[in-house]
Parts: structure tokens; sequence; C-alpha cells
């Protein structure tokens, strides 16, 4: 063979080089396409993390209700003049009255730890090891002492809360309860999961 036979690209071999990388370029993007989109969430991851509206209104005072949000129990508590009063006279026993480690958002850093002080939202779980405590609403009852002024109490281990969610000193909590992000629509319906409308 000669030099000059060698150097003459042969057109058949080279239709096949560009078909087959055409092919395979189409088969690796037909590869990625689906896994880029498995990597996004999910329509039910989506509203899992979706803000929740609830009217509350039916709740009578001193009652209060539990909705789910991100797969969490959130506790909508209506305060009585009564309960709202009580809160004062407990930051002795507490060990975060004030709300200074970050459990809540910036404007719930107040002596009820919400909005309003009519009306609790907080996340129902135990911030020892995320057991759900009880509404105890009662006046000093036999199992939980006489100092007891009413709030929320964790069976599993003892922790005590106030009705605006703050942890007693001495008990297995090491913090307040969780307060999510929330905006009141009306007097009786809140959003929970935005701060305010659209954000």
């Amino acid at each position: 063979m000669s030099e000059h036979a060698l150097s003459r690209p042969d057109p058949v071999r080279r239709q096949l080089l560009v078909a087959t990388g055409v092919a395979g370029g189409l088969a690796t993007a037909a590869t990625a396409v689906p896994f880029v989109a498995s990597l996004t969430p999910s329509e039910r991851a989506r509203s899992a993390g979706a803000p929740v509206t609830v009217d509350f209104a039916q709740i009578p005072p001193g009652e209060m209700m539990t909705v789910a949000w991100r797969g969490q129990p959130v506790w909508i508590l209506r305060r009585t003049p009564q309960m709202i009063g009580s809160l004062q006279d407990l930051n002795s026993e507490l060990l975060d009255p004030a709300s200074e480690r970050p459990q809540q958002p910036e404007y719930c850093r107040n002596q009820w730890r919400s909005r309003e002080p009519e009306v609790l939202v907080a996340i129902g779980l135990c911030t020892h090891l995320g057991c759900v405590p009880t509404f105890r609403p009662d006046i000093s009852p036999p199992d939980i002492g006489p100092d007891w002024r009413g709030g929320y109490f964790c069976p599993c281990h003892g922790s005590r809360f106030d009705l605006a969610g703050r942890v007693y000193r001495r008990v297995p909590a090491p913090l307040n309860l969780q307060i999510p992000p929330y905006h009141f629509q009306s007097e009786t319906t809140v959003t929970v999961g935005l701060d305010r409308k659209g954000t």
C-alpha cells in the first residue's frame, strides 16, 4: 500500500463515527434528564413543607388545637386573661424566661412568645428528646405539684413548660419550645410557615 492510500479518509467510517457520537450524546442526554429531575423535591415533599392556614374561631379561650406542619405537631392555644397574667409570675422558675436562646422568630421574643398575647403558636415537641408533651391547663394537680400554674408536661422524662412554651429549671429539656414562623390573616386565622403574607 502506498502512503497516499492511507491518508485518504474513508467516508463510510467517518459517517459511522459521527452517527455513533450523535447516538451516544442523545443517550447521555436521555439518561441525564430523568436523573436531574429526580434531584428536585417531589410534589409530596413540597406540600409537606408548605405553609398551613388554620381557622381557630371554634376554639374557646383556654383550649388548644393541634395541626400538622412539616410532619410536626403545631399547637394553637387561645389563652385566657388569667393564663396571660400567670406568665409574669413564673420568671424566677424558668430557665430562659426572656427567650434569649433562638427558639422563636424575633417578633416572638416577648413575655408571651407570640405576636398576640391571646394566641400561642408553638411546635409541640419537647426539646429534650422530641416527645410530645401533654397540655395541662389545670392548676396544682397532684401528679405535677403545687407550684404548677398550667402549661405543657412531657410524660417521657418530666420536662415542664409554661403556657408560653418556656422551659422550667431543673428539668431535662434544655430549651424553650420552638415557635414556628407564622402570621395572622385575621383575628381567628393564622398561617403557619410564613412570617407574613408572601414571605
